[in-house]
């Protein structure tokens, strides 16, 4: 089968050896698994920090995000069955999804939105499931409530907040506030249902008193937390909530104590990388997701589609995320 792999890890994504075209035996499933036919893929944070950051001894399959078709199913399989269209996110365990063919485990795919193409259905799973974790889980806000409470996205233009925001609009009663730095990112902010968009690039807390908001109750942010994080203390309210999903270098917490502010982190990779007894929770919300986009209620964070899949485009693809400045998600189509 065809796939795209790294055999070097820290290579520039310029260099033509940081993303090569080869082909692989294609894989077996497992017990639980599904052996997916991947239609279309997207690109995460993620597939450059693992490119740039994990040394291999063989060449390894990047790509967590995909959308396709079952072509076959492991014996202990009972959600799914050949012919399926699913999505998904993948383990970062195993081999990636940047292959024709693709084995993961059932209990955390999706049927994949009967409304979307499969580019657009693959923009969608990794943010998904990390933003439904981070707004119900970790700062644990009940669907329908939030009256009366703030939640601050800094990062809201990119995957994640592209769906963060929506759900926390959609499913809360939250005063939604988003931060994008651009022209085109604020507009996209708003389109996504923000109540306000502020800019991260200037100071925080004017910028809220401005809207009538000097405090917030919940913080959730998704980039460059270290270098917000004095002006996220200031603005949170006592006993506030801060939840992060990027990897700062270091992070003083002990600032926090003083108007008891709770840590959250999230991974949504943790489930199946431990094989949690709630690993099927994410099964279950990618279910709930495709439901709504169906329902009109959420819908797809493409951002730009480059083309079919192969090495160079997915270069380009890792190329932009690691400016920093992608809008929505980046999808490849087609072998």
């Amino acid at each position: 089968m065809k796939a795209i792999v790294y055999r070097q890890h820290g290579l520039p994504i310029s260099n033509p050896e940081s993303l090569i075209d080869t082909t692989l035996p294609e894989p077996t499933p497992g017990e639980r698994d599904l052996l997916v036919e991947v239609k279309a893929i997207s690109v995460n944070p993620v597939d450059t920090k693992v490119r740039a950051g994990s040394p291999v001894k063989e060449p390894r399959v990047l790509g967590w995000d995909a959308s396709g078709v079952v072509r076959a199913v492991g014996s202990a399989v009972t959600l799914f069955q050949p012919g399926d269209e699913v999505f998904y996110a993948g383990s970062i365990t195993r081999p990636g999804s940047n292959s024709e063919l693709h084995v993961v485990d059932e209990r955390i795919v999706g049927r994949k939105p009967a409304s979307l193409g499969h580019a657009d259905a693959a923009a969608i799973p990794l943010t998904a499931i990390t933003a439904w974790e981070l707004l119900f889980d970790r700062v644990a806000v009940p669907e329908g409530g939030g009256q009366g409470r703030s939640l601050l996205i800094i990062g809201a233009a990119g995957g994640v907040g592209s769906m963060l925001t929506q759900l926390a609009r959609r499913l809360t009663q939250l005063t939604v506030i988003g931060t994008a730095s651009r022209p085109e990112t604020v507009q996209w902010v708003q389109e996504l249902g923000a109540h306000h968009v502020i800019d991260h690039s200037q100071p925080l807390k004017p910028q809220l008193e401005k809207i009538g908001i000097p405090e917030v109750d919940i913080v959730i942010s998704l980039t460059h937390t270290d270098q917000h994080f004095a002006q996220i203390v200031e603005v949170l309210a006592p006993q506030g909530q801060l939840a992060l999903i990027d990897d700062p270098a270091t992070l003083d917490v002990v600032p926090l104590k003083r108007k008891s502010i709770s840590l959250h982190w999230e991974l949504m990779f943790t489930r199946s990388m431990f094989q949690t007894a709630d690993m099927i929770r994410q099964h279950e919300l990618l279910q709930r997701v495709a439901q709504l986009i169906d329902e009109g209620v959420l819908r797809t964070t493409t951002g730009e589609h480059f083309g079919s899949i192969n090495a160079e485009n997915l270069r380009r693809a890792h190329a932009l995320i690691e400016t920093n400045r992608a809008r929505g998600k980046v999808v490849l189509e087609g072998f």
